[in-house]
């Protein structure tokens, strides 16, 4: 069986077969068992069932950073941590971030806690998803993180930075140009999208140069995420526009 534990809750497989939920409650020390069918949405919703308990909302630590969630209102991916860590690594002091699709704070959070930004703008359009960013600014004691709610494609544009966060995966690409135009000369881009292996090297840079039009892009990194489905990756492509 396949599980993850998230704070005091456990996410089990949709194939999994034990109905012994109050043993395994023990087994793992949790509070509650639920079962997430999929994410819909622009807003990534959670589809999920609960088994055992009653609490969805919890705390989960991870990289020295706290995130509170409630998992039947927002998404969890627990595959990409060390990627959230990766990227607070390469930001540097004073550098001003732009997050799109902020979610919790996924990456806004750790660059709080590991890194010296001047600023992180950090812009989710899920309520309950801002709600939690906002909790956990409070609760990792963060003063340079300014969440914003509403759609990224409104509100990057009113922003500059330079280094941007594009960690989504789901017709991220259309997002491109808002993203490029608010980044500064020089400035990094971190670009999520899920693509058939065979195009990793190709398709992902070929879409960041087309809307870059006449800025001059160097490829920095493709860094592999994670299957994403049988023959699709998951990448980040890091690329300084300039």
């Amino acid at each position: 069986m396949k599980y993850k534990k998230i704070g005091d809750i456990l996410i089990i497989d949709n194939n999994c077969q034990d109905t012994d939920f109050e043993g395994m409650s023990r087994k793992h020390n949790v509070k509650t068992i639920m079962k997430i069918d999929h994410i819909q949405g622009t807003k990534r919703e959670p589809v999920y069932k609960i088994l055992y308990g009653e609490e969805t909302e919890t705390v989960n630590k991870e990289n020295g950073c706290l995130f509170k969630l409630d998992l039947a209102k927002v998404m969890w991916s627990k595959g990409n941590n060390n990627e959230r860590l990766r990227i607070a690594k390469l930001v540097r002091d004073g550098e001003r971030v732009i997050d799109m699709f902020a979610g919790i704070g996924y990456f806004s959070i750790p660059i709080g806690v590991h890194a010296n930004a001047s600023e992180v703008i950090s812009i989710e359009i899920n309520p309950n998803s801002y709600h939690y960013l906002c909790e956990n600014i409070r609760l990792n004691k963060l003063d340079n993180i300014t969440p914003v709610l509403g759609d990224c494609m409104i509100e990057t544009p009113k922003y500059r930075a330079d280094r941007i966060l594009m960690g989504y995966v789901k017709t991220t690409h259309h997002y491109l140009k808002v993203a490029i135009d608010s980044l500064n000369e020089g400035g990094i881009l971190h670009y999520h999208e899920t693509v058939p292996e065979k195009l990793i090297d190709t398709r992902p840079l070929e879409r960041i140069k087309s809307v870059a039009q006449n800025r001059d892009v160097e490829l920095l990194k493709i860094n592999r995420i994670k299957k994403y489905s049988p023959g699709v990756w998951h990448v980040v492509i890091d690329a300084r526009i300039y």
